[in-house]
């Protein structure tokens, strides 16, 4: 169902307050919530984080919106920490991991499928087949150190197999740049997508880059390592689709815009009554954030908002099983490479990231190592146990 965000303006600021132990909640049970409880709470920690990150980035240039985003931005700390505080202690990090993957495959995946632009929809379409890979990866690397079988955390819902092989996902700069949507053209669903998994694959990025080096196995170091540079190169590929020509106060407005659209999607999708009311509470907050920032917006730019949103907003990103459609892609276009911002079959890559591979690669892949001769089978924790005597 679509949302009107212009007549509804969400709840008051002086009443988005919050104590500790509104923060600090019961977290869902790893085993007995819906999977995707999960990534609905990973997707909308990475939207609050990117919130946060532009916020701080546009008061840095902007001295006459410090006020107003320092006010907003306590507020999306707070809803950023009792969102992240949903993932309890009987998540394993490689566990957490597992499931930041399924966030990546599955949601975009499901913007994919929605993209109206056909260049942005292969983009994601790229993006996602390497996320796959990673997947797979690490879940050779969770049987290796702790004897589980990842599809306790995905629930069967999505595939345990290799994709593009990371090996082969490690470019030269120049070849992660995409072509950016066009402000004056993009329909506001590219917009949405856009700025949503540029912000779930940043996060990913800083994820591993601070779980990675906690890991005492060497394997598991060298693992988080690789993944997390690919992690960065879909951050530069992501952000490369954003037009670069909007104005800070235009970014500002689309990403309130981005976070009412995503807990409207959230709340209309989630299983979990109590995470439920969580989504619908932010939902009224960010409104009202969104309404602040439009206010700014036409004010200082002397523009109507109306340029850049709509009344209502599209209906939300599926956050669902997408085993079929990431099969066919899977099929399709594991083979393509990137040659600056085109796709290409893998024979006419150029030459610069297949010497940036070779050097990178010299003394080997830890991905390539870790899933050598693993394949991924149901049940594997039960096959460790010891056999009785």
């Amino acid at each position: 169902m679509a949302l009107n965000i212009m007549d509804n303006r969400g709840v008051p600021l002086d009443r988005q307050r919050f104590t500790w132990r509104d923060m600090v909640q019961k977290p869902i049970s790893k085993l007995d919530d819906d999977a995707y409880t999960r990534v609905r709470i990973i997707l909308m920690n990475g939207i609050e984080m990117e919130a946060l990150r532009f916020s701080h980035a546009c008061a840095r240039m902007n001295k006459s919106l410090q006020p107003v985003l320092a006010q907003l931005r306590r507020i999306e700390q707070h809803q950023a920490t009792t969102i992240n505080w949903l993932i309890g202690a009987d998540h394993s990090p490689l566990e957490t991991t597992i499931a930041y993957e399924q966030v990546a495959i599955d949601v975009t995946a499901g913007v994919a499928l929605r993209e109206p632009d056909p260049y942005l929809a292969q983009v994601y379409r790229f993006g996602l087949l390497e996320d796959f890979d990673h997947m797979y990866r690490y879940s050779a690397l969770l049987d290796r150190l702790e004897g589980k079988d990842a599809n306790n955390i995905l629930q069967s819902y999505t595939d345990i197999l290799p994709g593009r092989p990371t090996i082969v996902e490690h470019r030269d700069p120049l070849d992660d740049l995409r072509e950016p949507y066009d402000r004056t053209a993009a329909l506001p669903l590219s917009k949405m997508h856009a700025l949503t998994i540029m912000a779930a694959e940043q996060q990913t990025h800083n994820y591993y880059m601070n779980i990675g080096p906690l890991f005492s196995d060497p394997m598991a170091r060298l693992l988080y390592a690789e993944i997390a540079s690919i992690e960065e190169q879909h951050t530069t590929q992501y952000e490369s689709i954003i037009d670069p020509d909007e104005s800070w106060l235009e970014k500002w407005v689309l990403h309130e815009a981005a976070e009412v659209y995503n807990y409207h999607g959230c709340a209309e999708q989630e299983s979990n009554p109590r995470i439920k009311a969580i989504w619908t509470r932010f939902l009224d907050y960010e409104l009202a954030h969104l309404h602040m920032a439009i206010e700014h917006f036409q004010r200082i730019e002397g523009r109507d908002v109306a340029e850049i949103l709509p009344k209502e907003l599209p209906g939300p990103i599926p956050i669902a099983s997408q085993r079929e459609f990431v099969r066919k892609v899977l099929a399709a276009e594991v083979d393509l490479r990137a040659d600056g911002k085109r796709f290409v079959p893998k024979d006419q890559e150029p030459q610069r990231s297949v010497l940036y591979r070779e050097r990178l690669n010299a003394e080997g892949s830890p991905t390539e190592l870790v899933a050598s001769q693993y394949r991924w089978q149901p049940g594997t924790e039960l096959n460790e146990l010891p056999r009785a005597a």
